[in-house]
């Protein structure tokens, strides 16, 4: 089975067992990641849906990419500047290709069981609050008196 997955702004086609470089990750080495957007899965010709589809990866090593120059000239202005750049990378390891996505699940039952952050909320309203009370409205200009005729 393969799969078209995205990370980092490119596409890598990846199979179980594939090695890829990647633009940089979080995590350590040895840390297990899910790219969760899939683009295409298929096995031999055939295709199959996408949704809910997940790529899991181990993070082999953090690395840095090959050294390039970046060489500016101005002729006849006196003008260079040379700078090097070392892109940061991360090697991948793909695992396994068609696990669905568990961690939605988790997550909401953890937001439900946190009632102390509403309660902080509800505080930082309440201070809130009277900050605003205390702000005087702005005053409006007297009206001007029209001119005088001059005869």
């Amino acid at each position: 089975m393969f799969a078209v997955v995205r990370t980092g702004g490119k596409q890598y086609r990846v199979a179980a067992g594939d090695k890829i470089v990647v633009e940089k990750l979080a995590g350590e080495a040895g840390d297990t990641i899910a790219l969760g957007d899939v683009l295409l899965a298929g096995d031999g010709a055939e295709l199959k849906p996408t949704d809910g589809l997940t790529v899991s990866a181990e993070i082999v090593a953090q690395a840095k990419g090959e050294k390039v120059i970046v060489f500016k000239k101005r002729r006849r202005h006196n003008y260079r500047r040379r700078n090097g750049h070392r892109q940061q990378l991360t090697i991948l390891k793909i695992v396994a290709i068609g696990e669905e996505k568990k961690k939605a699940a988790p997550k909401k039952a953890a937001a439900e069981d946190k009632p102390a952050a509403p309660a902080k909320a509800e505080a930082a309203a309440e201070t809130a609050a009277p900050v605003e009370a205390k702000k005087a409205p702005a005053k409006k200009a007297p009206a001007k008196k029209p001119a005088a005729d001059k005869e």
